[in-house]
């Protein structure tokens, strides 16, 4: 399972109910944000989430409202929190202005408060948990190199308890370790395969995060093919498309046609000017593609099996 809590959805600069780009992931154990804008990490303190085991930190782009808030959460690891090491993942054009931001403005001399590790994206497999895997994909945002990200599960084969339970094979390390793709030896001498007991692989959930995006082309309509979630910007009306293509973005219409073009299950829409309200976007869009949730901050989005399940608080935590 997926689970995205959007601490910032705003494009640009922030509004009173909305802040700058950023997301927190959760897959296990494992915590990403995914850009980091400025007063990041206010949000994740109102959010409840904490700092802990965040450690990995991908940025879809070097514009300042994607990476400011870098400054503001290592200087919080440098007071009060620490994780055993940060590394930050971003094309090279946006890795040189993360470098003088940490390095140059708010470590300068001061100690490392944790190993800080810079990494260059290129298109590919970037991260590897074991379980599941991202890749990077490069997209069009003018002025900019830019990446998104796909969060995939790997391939399973299912373990098919009917028929292990004909073979005899009892609950407990034998089992685990047929599910692991391992052949046992069971009490009783005889040897049992994970073909005897596995079906076929079944693909994993997968979970499309796309920043700034001003071009959609057969390219990015591959690699979101069939997602069971899609979070993508939607800056513009369809109204003012021109101004859209100008400044490399899309329009909520244009986020709604990738979404079915690529026929993902559900889509949810952030990076929202301030010049419009949510149920413009919202209408706009699902004339188009009707799975839809534009989201607020502090909405939590989780990707399960049966389906995408959206939490929004009641109301939002105090200031």
């Amino acid at each position: 399972m997926f689970v995205i809590t959007f601490l910032g959805t705003s494009a640009s600069a922030p509004s009173v109910r909305r802040g700058l780009p950023a997301h927190l992931v959760q897959y296990g154990p494992y915590r990403f944000l995914v850009d980091c804008g400025e007063g990041t990490q206010r949000q994740i303190l109102r959010s409840g989430l904490g700092f802990r085991r965040l450690q990995w930190v991908f940025i879809t782009h070097g514009h300042l409202d994607h990476i400011l808030g870098l400054g503001g959460l290592v200087s919080t690891f440098m007071r009060w929190e620490s994780v055993p090491f940060l590394e930050i993942y971003a094309g090279a054009w946006a890795l040189e202005r993360i470098d003088d931001l940490i390095f140059k403005v708010v470590l300068r001399d001061a100690r490392l408060p944790m190993p800080i590790r810079l990494k260059e994206v290129r298109p590919g497999l970037i991260f590897d948990g074991g379980d599941f895997w991202v890749r990077a994909y490069p997209v069009w945002h003018k002025g900019t190199e830019a990446f998104a990200y796909v969060f995939e599960e790997k391939p399973r084969r299912p373990f098919l308890v009917e028929k292990a339970e004909a073979l005899g094979v009892p609950p407990g390390p034998w089992r685990r370790e047929l599910v692991a793709g391992k052949s046992v030896t069971l009490p009783d001498g005889r040897v049992v395969h994970p073909d005897e007991v596995l079906g076929p692989p079944r693909r994993g959930l997968k979970y499309v995060h796309i920043g700034d995006i001003g071009r959609v082309d057969d390219e990015v309509i591959a690699w979101a093919q069939g997602a069971d979630l899609l979070i993508v910007e939607a800056t513009y009306g369809e109204e003012e498309a021109a101004m859209a293509r100008r400044f490399g973005h899309l329009t909520a219409r244009q986020a709604a046609l990738l979404a079915r073009e690529a026929q993902v299950k559900f889509v949810v829409l952030t990076h929202i000017s301030r010049r419009y309200s949510e149920r413009q976007i919202y209408e706009e869009a699902a004339a188009v593609f009707p799975n839809l949730w534009v989201a607020r901050d502090f909405d939590r989005v989780e990707v399960k099996r049966d389906g995408v399940h959206i939490h929004r608080p009641e109301k939002l935590p105090p200031c």
